[in-house]
């Protein structure tokens, strides 16, 4: 350790200079992979550092260990640490997974835009400008039945965008109960703000009243709107506003109505025995004159915020500055549009990855659970257990399903079998539950089976196979 400054020159001094660092062959290794400016630059960032640390009273490392230090991260500058994974955790909309699988076809329109040009804001009549709305906004209508449609980069952009068009300035009244935080910290208060508009909570956290809204109208109101509670839920002693109730008080007033209902639905859950999701349609029809949702939650397709509604208000929206801040790309616009066209040719539960998983009979889940078992030396069983929707949609709904379960041993303890599992190429991902290692075959594509099967046949290498 160094302590006087004699001590710390004489550190400096046996710094190596960037020239001859470049003589290393694991340096001219790097200089196959990148330019020479870039290996430079790789060079001076861990000279610096090794500097500071000097002047902490650090010793200076080794040519050697210095040489490794900047190859190692030349090596993981090069490396492409997003990768696909395997769900096996039950989780459906895993947002640290991604969030919605997309479908053969949504990928393949993704893939088209991607290669090569398109007409994605050319009128092909004309041959002037026009825009690249007009591709998917009368899906969008037909579906929902709204007059008119825009699409964003994603739903809180949707709903700040809205606001700052619609009611900066202004006041938009909200329950208390409702003024929610979702994943990432994205609040609605937070949103209210940076959009312009004012904020106004009414009622208490779990009980709010029509009075509760009527009450706080004032001349400087512009809208009331509605926050889906689409990560958590209440329960016990509540009440709330129904969005019918709502929009009459906003017409007797003549006030506006906005709907963010988070997720998207757009096909009636309650088949599959989950709590009724109010759906994009339902809003609409209740008289709701701008609604948000997302188009990668439980739509099914790539990210976007989706704004729906009256045309004169769609048509503000789209007038303002923060719309083409906020606008989609063309790779996942051409996926959305794909995705759509499984709603209208009445495909969507066979064709979008999510829906195929929350309609999979248990019959066919035992059967792949029966089979990954197979490839477990020292054995496996079949249990029952529950798969969550998950990403930000219907809180607490649940779906039976089986589970392979795992048992940890002295050995090898579940945590230690689920981190060889995500250490597999590619990795598979489960979840522990005191010492069982869980896998779900609900939330893993039917394609995927022989991964998993080939992944657990080599993480329980060793184990007991009596």
């Amino acid at each position: 350790m160094c302590y006087n400054e004699a001590e710390m020159q004489s550190e400096f001094r046996q710094l190596p200079s960037v020239d001859s660092l470049l003589l290393d062959k694991r340096i001219r290794d790097l200089e196959e992979k990148y330019s020479r400016e870039v290996v430079v630059s790789l060079i001076r960032q861990r000279l610096d550092l090794v500097r500071e640390s000097i002047r902490k009273g650090q010793q200076c490392p080794s040519m050697d260990d210095l040489v490794q230090s900047i190859y190692e991260r030349g090596m993981q500058l090069g490396a492409c640490t997003l990768q696909p994974v395997v769900n096996a955790t039950g989780v459906i909309l895993h947002t640290n997974l991604g969030r919605a699988p997309l479908s053969e076809e949504c990928v393949e329109a993704m893939r088209r835009a991607a290669v090569g040009y398109s007409n994605l804001e050319i009128d092909m009549d004309s041959g002037e400008r026009g825009s690249r709305q007009v591709h998917v906004e009368p899906l969008l209508c037909q579906l929902t039945g709204a007059e008119a449609a825009l699409v964003v980069n994603n739903n809180a952009a949707a709903v700040l965008l809205g606001l700052a068009a619609l009611a900066e300035g202004k006041d938009v009244i909200v329950s208390r109960g409702q003024a929610v935080e979702i994943g990432g910290g994205f609040r609605i208060p937070d949103v209210m703000r940076r959009s312009g508009a004012s904020l106004v909570e009414v009622g208490t956290t779990n009980c709010t009243y029509l009075a509760d809204y009527e009450y706080s109208i004032t001349s400087n109101t512009a809208a009331l709107l509605r926050v889906h509670s689409s990560n958590f839920r209440i329960v016990g002693f509540t009440q709330s506003v129904v969005l019918q109730e709502l929009v009459a008080l906003a017409r007797r007033y003549n006030l506006m109505v906005f709907d963010d209902l988070g997720s998207g639905c757009l096909i009636d859950i309650s088949r599959y025995g989950l709590d009724h999701e109010p759906t994009v349609q339902e809003s609409l029809a209740a008289g709701a004159d701008v609604a948000f949702f997302s188009g990668d939650k439980l739509l099914g397709g790539p990210q976007a915020g989706i704004i729906v509604g009256k045309a004169k208000l769609i048509g503000k929206i789209k007038g303002h500055p923060l719309a083409r801040s906020s606008r989609i790309d063309k790779v996942r616009l051409s996926g959305l549009i794909a995705t759509l066209l499984h709603y209208l040719r009445e495909e969507a539960e066979t064709k979008i990855p999510i829906w195929r998983m929350m309609s999979m009979p248990l019959k066919e889940i035992t059967a792949r659970a029966d089979y990954w078992g197979d490839a477990v030396k020292g054995g496996a069983r079949i249990i029952d257990g529950e798969s969550v929707v998950g990403g930000g949609s219907l809180p607490g709904g649940m779906l039976p399903t089986k589970l392979l379960c795992i048992e940890g041993s002295d050995d090898i303890p579940a945590q230690d079998l689920a981190l060889r599992l995500r250490c597999h190429e590619p990795p598979v991902l489960g979840r522990v539950d005191k010492e069982n290692l869980l896998l779900d075959p609900r939330t893993v594509l039917p394609e995927e089976d022989t991964i998993v099967y080939k992944a657990l046949g080599s993480i329980t290498i060793g184990r007991d196979n009596g």
